[in-house]
């Protein structure tokens, strides 16, 4: 693969080369990242965890549909074919808002590339060969395996060619054409947005469409159903979530270009060959538009304009240092767009958990029994939004302002310590436990409810407690050096943790919820863990130095030029 890219780009023009190795390596923010600077790497590393998907899809269709029944394997194809396609939809909506401003032009592009001979037609197709190519890249990856072994399942009862060979070509378009939907889709969101409103006001609104999407492409990926027969496809009272989701939409093409597809769902395929042909001339129409139309204005127009005068409002959150860093901390929340889009990433996560959850009671209609899910679900939302907001809170918003918390740092570093604790405590704990405890209210009993809401409080103090061991600095403020962070490492990681989480609450904390004694004893031993986290984080604060730099380790480098001894200093020696 990597030989066959190599070819087409040496076919194309040396500028055409240039600008797209160049904006390939700008696909992804690498100061979100921060892996070392090194985008190959990352690729490689989310090559490695889409094979490793795409292999466990390939187990379960091969393990769960070959020992079924005829009636059993088209319920399981229904429902499998809906799921493929909508995590492949998934995963390419989140790549297109995380690399919302990838394709259109920004100001860098244009005060360097503009003094010379390069035509606004040469950036914009190098973007788009860079996006399309880590687009082509997740495409063929999430699908390397499941993309032969489920066709190979469903269509070699029909024979190679009629059935294996079509199934495969309609498996493999139907995946590219979801694909090219949803990144044209967002383009075409962006495009427009940006033709229509002055840069300015395009600058924050784009910022708020970027957060929402993930929000939004999260949310329906948990939100929506799946019908797993015929019969419930085409019931009258499913009519609705057909005509208004695009997953389903795509299901009907693949089964339409298979060929078997009802006559009574032509209609839902037809919405798919209408979205993909407008969302692709939206895309391309608001590219072409926006290159020559606002890349002058782009260049002319500052992205930030001076505050007007008008009435300002802060929230008091307490006195001193404490409202000075959380002050600072929410204001930077609000005007970087890149914090914003880092903490949306995992913000819309817990977003899209207590969605689905507030689905399922509203489907309920009735308070159910307290079960194992409420602890699970706020258990993981707890510990997701925690390292959410410190992953932010190590990322500088100014380096050229550090300057301005270094010479008025007048306090001790254990008040500057506490100050960060009790921001992070009240951005990261204190709404998810509020969250949780709406949600709490759709079971019963209520007693159980509230204990578990306190094992939940403890446990957030747990987590702030163990992200602030070694965190000596104020958020924002500290520059960032390139980690080692390994994209499979905190994959594989967090899927492990998921699971550890979920013994944690079968073995532990379910038994505790409805044994008095037991529950004492968790209580206690969790109060008695973040009592001596607060402890050593506390002692460690009293000798701290605040810093501001991140300073690499020193590492003595050797060339290995020793010379091997002569046989005449060996001999001496002896």
């Amino acid at each position: 693969m990597r030989r066959l890219a190599l070819l087409v780009l040496a076919r194309l023009p040396l500028e055409n080369r240039v600008l797209c190795r160049q904006f390939m390596l700008r696909v992804v923010d690498l100061e979100a990242l921060s892996i070392e600077a090194d985008i190959p790497q990352f690729l490689g590393q989310f090559a490695g965890v889409a094979i490793m998907l795409s292999i466990v899809h390939s187990v379960i269709a091969w393990a769960y549909f070959a020992p079924m029944s005829i009636s059993e394997r088209i319920g399981f194809a229904c429902h499998f074919e809906q799921y493929l396609i909508a995590t492949m939809m998934l995963a390419v909506g989140i790549f297109a808002v995380i690399s919302w401003d990838a394709v259109f032009p920004d100001r860098r592009d244009i005060m360097v590339l503009s003094p010379l001979p390069v035509k606004a037609r040469t950036i914009l197709f190098a973007k788009l060969g860079a996006s399309g190519a880590i687009l082509g890249l997740a495409i063929l990856t999430l699908n390397i395996l499941s993309g032969f072994v489920w066709p190979f399942a469903l269509g070699m009862a029909g024979g190679f060619v009629q059935g294996f060979l079509r199934t495969c070509a309609a498996w493999w378009f139907t995946m590219i054409a979801a694909s090219l939907f949803m990144y044209s889709s967002a383009l075409a969101i962006q495009g427009i947005s940006a033709l229509l409103l002055p840069r300015r006001l395009f600058m924050q609104v784009s910022a708020v469409m970027q957060v929402a999407g993930f929000a939004a492409i999260l949310s329906v990926y948990f939100l929506q159903g799946t019908l797993t027969s015929m019969a419930a496809l085409v019931a009258p009272q499913n009519q609705r979530l057909l005509a208004s989701s695009p997953s389903f939409w795509f299901f009907a093409l693949f089964n339409q270009v298979r060929g078997v597809l009802p006559p009574e769902l032509a209609w839902v395929a037809q919405r798919a060959w209408v979205a993909l042909a407008v969302s692709l001339s939206g895309g391309l129409l608001a590219l072409l538009l926006c290159y020559l139309r606002t890349m002058k204005k782009t260049a002319e127009e500052p992205d930030l304009l001076p505050a007007k005068r008008g009435f300002h409002w802060a929230p008091r959150l307490g006195g001193g240092l404490q409202a000075v860093i959380t002050l600072f901390s929410l204001r930077t929340l609000l005007r970087s767009r890149h914090h914003r889009v880092i903490l949306a990433f995992y913000l819309s996560i817990v977003f899209a958990i207590a969605l689905a959850a507030a689905h399922r009671a509203i489907a309920a209609g009735q308070p159910r029994p307290f079960s194992a899910e409420l602890p699970t679900i706020t258990n993981l939302m707890m510990v997701i939004s925690v390292i959410g907001f410190r992953k932010v809170f190590s990322i500088p918003v100014s380096l050229t302002a550090n300057w301005v918390l270094r010479t008025t740092q007048l306090n001790p570093s254990l008040e500057f310590v506490a100050a960060t604790r009790n921001t992070l405590f009240l951005f990261a704990v204190v709404p998810v436990w509020i969250v949780s405890a709406c949600l709490g209210l759709s079971f019963r009993p209520l007693p159980l409810v509230g204990e578990h809401l306190l094992v939940l409080i403890l446990i957030g103090i747990i987590l702030v407690e163990l992200s602030l061991i070694r965190f000596h600095k104020v958020p924002f403020t500290c520059s960032l050096l390139p980690g080692s962070t390994n994209l499979q490492l905190v994959f594989w990681a967090g899927l492990a943790g998921f699971v550890l989480l979920s013994l944690f609450v079968i073995s532990c904390e379910m038994p505790a919820l409805r044994n008095m004694r037991l529950y004492v004893w968790l209580v206690a031993a969790l109060c008695a863990f973040a009592a001596g986290l607060w402890t050593f984080n506390r002692h460690k604060a009293k000798s701290a130095i605040l810093y501001f730099e991140e300073l690499p380790d020193e590492v003595l480098t050797t060339l290995h030029l020793l010379m091997p001894p002569s046989p005449a200093t060996v001999s001496h020696h002896q």
